[in-house]
């Protein structure tokens, strides 16, 4: 049984415009890299952090957190030591803290000899606690964990359905790089809605649903509409309007909010058409004055995996 082992847990994104709270994507090109290792000593320790700076205490750590879960379950012989490579920004609504959390438990779990489900890896990478109240949702942590685009049908009982996406899709990513609290983002949402826009949403995401199963792009760009979300958060997020016009002018199938914000994503068909929104992305926010980056991704079908 091997003592150490280093892996790549991709960034996500959320919401996926139509699917609040319930769909999620898993990212190729963006994620974060954690290294796992044994330990005589029993309990977890954090050693060192990189790039983006995380908490030390594992009490605080979402990694951490979610890998006491395990480790209270499976009760080894052994502790744990993480150390990160930490490449995605946290708060930047792509993900960050569900990659922690899913890499701590998929890493522990294939040190041990694999143990647990991926449903049970799932449930101790929920576990963690923001500091904001919130629980990690699903809808990060199980595409991170799966890959590819999941369905959260339920967290009581914990039912997810992994949905096949067309081999062709891909999605630019821009992250300007202000913070949007997601209590805060959660807390401007209207606790009631209309019908007539909820009917429009279930539309979108039936058919989305159906879009993706089938390649047909032309539905998936069709679906991609917010009617309920979108609207109220994207007045957090400098220029979305314009982000957003300009994506869909240069040929993505759809544009929204990456999570609570503030990165938006476009998905597109081909790595050109993604490439050229991600060249009228930077035209419009060059000028701006904001600091921002920008990502071009493969959809990640593989999810958290050994590298």
């Amino acid at each position: 049984m091997i003592n150490e082992i280093r892996i790549f847990s991709p960034g996500t994104v959320s919401n996926v415009a139509c699917g609040f709270d319930v769909l999620g994507f898993a990212l190729e090109s963006i994620g974060d890299e954690m290294i796992v290792r044994k330990t005589v000593q029993k309990g977890l320790t954090i050693n060192n952090v990189s790039g983006f700076d995380l908490p030390m205490d594992i009490k605080k750590n979402v990694a951490t957190v979610s890998a006491a879960e395990l480790i209270e379950k499976l009760k080894p012989d052994c502790g744990f030591e993480i150390e990160f490579i930490k490449k995605i920004k946290p708060g930047s609504g792509i993900g960050s803290s569900g990659a922690s959390a899913a890499g701590s438990v998929y890493a522990i779990n294939k040190l041990m000899g694999d143990p647990f489900t991926m449903g049970d890896l799932i449930k101790f990478a929920m576990k963690d606690m923001q500091e904001d109240g919130m629980f990690e949702h699903p809808d990060n942590i199980a595409p991170a964990l799966m890959g590819g685009f999941v369905l959260v049908k339920s967290i009581s009982p914990l039912e997810i359905i992994k949905i096949p996406s067309p081999n062709d899709l891909y999605c630019t990513i821009v992250h300007p790089k202000i913070e949007v609290k997601t209590s805060y983002s959660r807390s401007i949402l209207p606790n009631d809605v209309s019908l007539e826009d909820a009917t429009k949403q279930l539309a979108n995401f039936g058919s989305l649903i159906h879009g993706l199963h089938t390649s047909d792009y032309d539905l998936i760009k069709s679906s991609l509409n917010d009617h309920l979300i979108e609207k109220h958060r994207s007045k957090l997020i400098p220029k979305f309007q314009e982000i957003k016009s300009e994506c869909l002018s240069n040929g993505a199938l759809g544009c929204s909010i990456s999570g609570s914000g503030p990165s938006i994503f476009a998905l597109s068909r081909g790595i050109d058409s993604a490439k050229h929104v991600e060249q009228s992305i930077n035209r419009v926010y060059s000028g701006s004055g904001l600091e921002f980056s920008t990502y071009v991704s493969k959809i990640n079908d593989r999810g958290v995996e050994i590298i």
